[in-house]
């Protein structure tokens, strides 16, 4: 996926620019938005156990492919995951021109993930894809909470 999908704009160029002291390249009137992306942080955490880290070692990984789908990871199979660090293994970036085809992608996209040898938090982003209040974007910021409770 292009960097500025979303805006057009490389974003980290111009943080670049500004912390080297320069002005920004555009204005706020020249910043359309074009379609919608939805980005998943995908954790080395057991959901069951309140999102407890879990390290061990990746015995089989298989990224998601296809347009419009990007995966920014260190991980393959035989990584040993350690339980010092953050527990971030990979994003997965989702985009498409509207709201519900971005949906039907990450979906696909997040079915078609494979992390296997360690818990994860994919299966958790399966079923916020499949939620209705997700769907309808009926949600703030008390969700994750809500759909957890038993």
């Amino acid at each position: 996926m292009p960097q500025g999908r979303l805006t057009g704009i490389d974003i980290v160029k111009e943080q670049i620019r500004i912390a080297a002291g320069l002005r920004l390249n555009v204005r706020n009137r020249e910043v359309h938005l074009r379609g919608h992306s939805i980005e998943f942080r995908v954790n080395a955490e057991d959901v069951a156990n309140n999102f407890a880290p879990s390290p061990g070692v990746v015995t089989q990984f298989i990224p998601p492919l296809g347009p419009w789908v990007r995966v920014d990871t260190m991980l393959e199979s035989g990584t040993e995951i350690m339980p010092y660090y953050d527990s971030l293994v990979a994003k997965l970036v989702v985009w498409a021109p509207t709201r519900s085809e971005a949906l039907a992608r990450a979906r696909r996209a997040v079915d078609e993930f494979k992390i296997e040898g360690i818990s994860t938090t994919l299966d958790f982003h399966r079923e916020v894809l499949r939620d209705s209040r997700f769907i309808s974007g009926d949600y703030d910021t008390s969700y994750v909470e809500k759909l957890l409770r038993p």
